[in-house]
């Protein structure tokens, strides 16, 4: 299967901007990120797995609390039950396993601030 920019859904979600390629099958789904500040929202996902693919930038995932830098070229995967959220300007993939799905994504807090990050 072949999916375009101009097939893909954009989303904008708490400082993030990005394009949701369709997935016909259950298996996976591959999104487009774009971050000027990072995803400011901590949540864990009950089921799916996520794997950033960092294409330019740098930036922080928090993993549970974890500060893990990351770069251009990096991969970050984190299984499912995993607290997450990242600070940083980066051009990223995001590859979930199965299918993301909006009831299985748990919100944990806002991120208010960004100073006190390094």
């Amino acid at each position: 299967m072949k999916a375009t920019r101009k097939q893909a859904h954009i989303k904008k979600k708490h400082g993030i901007k990005l394009w949701v390629y369709p997935a016909k099958q259950k298996v996976s789904e591959v999104a487009y990120i774009e971050s000027t500040v990072g995803h400011l929202q901590e949540f864990y996902d009950k089921k799916s797995t996520f794997t950033y693919y960092i294409l330019a930038g740098q930036g922080t995932f928090y993993l549970n609390g974890k500060a893990v830098p990351v770069k251009a070229t990096d991969v970050v995967i984190i299984p499912p039950m995993t607290k997450i959220y990242y600070i940083g300007k980066m051009k990223m993939t995001l590859t979930t396993s199965p299918v993301w799905n909006a009831k299985n994504e748990v919100h944990v807090r806002f991120i208010r601030s960004t100073k006190h990050i390094k």
